[in-house]
């Protein structure tokens, strides 16, 4: 499909393009260059402090992946030299640096995970690492570039002005940042860099160093922060509010049947392509289809090596799903999807799923037969210490075959396989090892 974008003028493109974006800046250059008639150059930065992504990440890599149907070619660039600095965007103390090799090791699992949306074909997609440029970069290269900007301007920066405010050190360092990044633009010619709404700063610094070198600015490309399942931060791994691209397909159907009803709208506008007036169908239909919907579209989409170009209503019903049903067709739908929806709807009601993981006690953790049940749970992975696993019997949230556990110092014998189960969905089968 990289001829799409011959199909289509490029007022029609910018139409497209523009759809879920928060600020395209200017927009009128973007129109102008796709006018030129040329693949263009799309880049992200990626300092790859984890190793895993999740749906946030997905909101700009599927509108690059729009980019690259459009014909145009996308240049992934690894931090792997940022990332000894630790980009301060958004943050409220600095990020601790990683080495060059934690960087290189993360980036591995980075791009495999990426490859779920971006296309690889030559033609559409490189793969850049910065320490090719900036590693061997001269002093009065340095020297030049930080000239382009002064304190004042940098501290103009939300995060920078916030910590300077709040008497929050602020290293040196952490102003090289916004300069290396520009400098990756510089060293690929990007025509268009993508980023969150968080990295506005950064991206406009690339069209002013992008100018020193004698280089037509690139267009920034600003995407809205896709927020977490708490409902309140930005998804982040970090604070566990997260849904990772390659999760299990019950695993992610679970995290979406569990998005708050507040960010229904924003997730199907973000994460599918479905039409404004079926995402209001869906609304007007009540949380549980739309849930339900969100949920099969994401699930099977992410569960297939590389994702659709598009996440919609053809996809969907594609699935073997009827749009009108409005998700009470549950026996539809890929046999993955199907189970994990299952799976779901049992736990719901109160049921325990049928494929559960098992973890065998060995005999020596026994004594006279039996095990105190703060350390059967510790044992299982289901608690971290015994403390904890008493704390949550005190609230009545650790259960064996479905009853509550009720004393924290009871003593359970394993003659038979129990199902242990901490809170409504994390359950273990524990069994007896071989003596």
């Amino acid at each position: 499909m990289a001829d799409v974008g011959t199909r289509l003028s490029p007022e029609a493109a910018l139409a497209l393009l523009r759809r879920g974006a928060e600020e395209i800046l200017p927009e009128e250059e973007l129109l102008a260059k796709l006018r030129e008639g040329r693949p263009l150059t799309v880049k992200l930065g990626a300092d790859p402090t984890r190793p895993d992504l999740h749906l946030g990440h997905a909101v700009v890599l599927r509108k690059m992946r729009q980019f690259q149907e459009l014909g145009h070619r996308v240049v992934l660039i690894i931090g792997d030299f940022t990332g000894m600095i630790g980009d301060p965007s958004g943050r409220s103390k600095a990020r601790p640096p990683l080495t060059l090799e934690e960087t290189r090791e993360n980036a591995r699992s980075y791009v495999e995970q990426a490859g779920k949306i971006l296309r690889q074909e030559p033609h559409l997609f490189q793969l850049r690492y910065n320490s090719e440029w900036l590693e061997g970069l001269a002093f009065k290269e340095v020297v030049r570039l930080t000239s382009l900007m002064t304190v004042a301007q940098m501290l103009e920066r939300e995060d920078f002005k916030r910590r300077y405010e709040e008497g929050v050190p602020i290293s040196l360092h952490e102003f090289l940042y916004p300069f290396a990044q520009a400098y990756d633009s510089v060293a690929i010619r990007a025509d268009v860099e993508m980023g969150g709404l968080d990295q506005r700063f950064n991206l406009l610094v690339g069209r002013e160093v992008q100018r020193a070198y004698g280089q037509a600015p690139q267009v920034c490309f600003l995407m809205p922060l896709l927020l977490g399942l708490d409902g309140r931060e930005k998804m982040s791994k970090s604070l566990d509010n997260y849904i990772g691209l390659t999760e299990p397909p019950e695993t992610m159907f679970k995290k979406l049947m569990r998005v708050p009803d507040a960010l229904l709208p924003s997730y199907l506008r973000l994460l599918t392509d479905l039409e404004e007036e079926e995402v209001a169908a869906l609304l007007r239909a009540g949380p549980v289809p739309a849930h339900r919907v969100l949920a099969r579209l994401l699930t099977a989409a992410y569960a297939l090596p590389t994702i659709p170009a598009r996440i919609d209503r053809a996809f969907y019903e594609g699935l073997g799903y009827a749009w009108e049903a409005l998700g009470r067709d549950k026996e539809a739908g890929p046999e993955a999807v199907r189970q994990a929806e299952a799976r779901y709807d049992r736990v719901a009601r109160g049921g325990i799923p049928e494929n559960l993981p098992e973890v065998v006690i060995p005999p020596s953790e026994l004594k006279e037969g039996r095990i105190g049940v703060a350390r059967l749970f510790t044992l299982a992975g289901l608690t971290p210490t015994h403390a904890e696993a008493k704390r949550l019997i005190g609230n009545r949230g650790l259960r064996i075959d479905g009853e509550p556990v009720a004393d924290p110092h009871l003593e359970v014998a394993l003659s038979r396989p129990l199902v242990l189960q901490r809170g409504r969905d994390r359950f273990v089968r524990v069994r007896l090892g071989e003596g």
